[in-house]
């Protein structure tokens, strides 16, 4: 899904000003994160590797009333240097397109797709994988293509 356009934006996007850039994803962020109701979609759940810490290992086990042990074997990988991990993809946790333990859910499960934090422009190739499958990423990236003028750009580069 419009893979040519989106590698042209993001080397078009790597000569902006990074702060501005910052700014524009957070503005349109914040416009778009209303509008979409990320517990009716579930696509990020069907598709993340999510990265676990002991602490939230910690307090999920006892919220869901079980030995801290019998939750890592149940649903957590350790890699070879320490790093936990979900086990499955799918999430364990997606039911339907809900999460079963959204009030409780894992951090970077929170912090997806991370268009509130600085950087944009280090993340945007990593951010364009997951452009297909969530619309939040979808709207913000269309939206910042108008915005920043990339289209108009790319509309003038072709007719030349």
């Amino acid at each position: 899904m419009k893979i040519d356009e989106n590698d042209a934006f993001r080397i078009f996007i790597n000569n902006r000003e990074t702060e501005k850039i910052d700014e524009l994803v957070k503005a349109i962020n914040t416009v778009v994160e209303k509008n979409v109701d990320c517990k009716e979609c579930g696509a990020c759940c069907k598709g993340l590797m999510i990265n676990v810490t002991e602490s939230e290992i910690s307090s999920l086990s006892t919220y869901l009333n079980t030995k801290e042990t019998d939750f890592k074997n149940k649903y957590i990988e350790e890699s070879l240097n320490g790093q936990f991990i979900i086990n499955t993809i799918p999430c364990h946790f997606l039911n339907d397109k809900i999460c079963s333990i959204y009030e409780n859910r894992f951090n970077e499960c929170r912090e997806f797709p991370h268009l509130h934090k600085s950087n944009f422009k280090q993340r945007l190739f990593a951010t364009l994988i997951h452009y297909s499958i969530c619309p939040i990423i979808f709207n913000v990236v269309e939206q910042l293509k108008l915005t920043t003028g990339f289209l108009i750009n790319k509309f003038e580069t072709n007719e030349s």
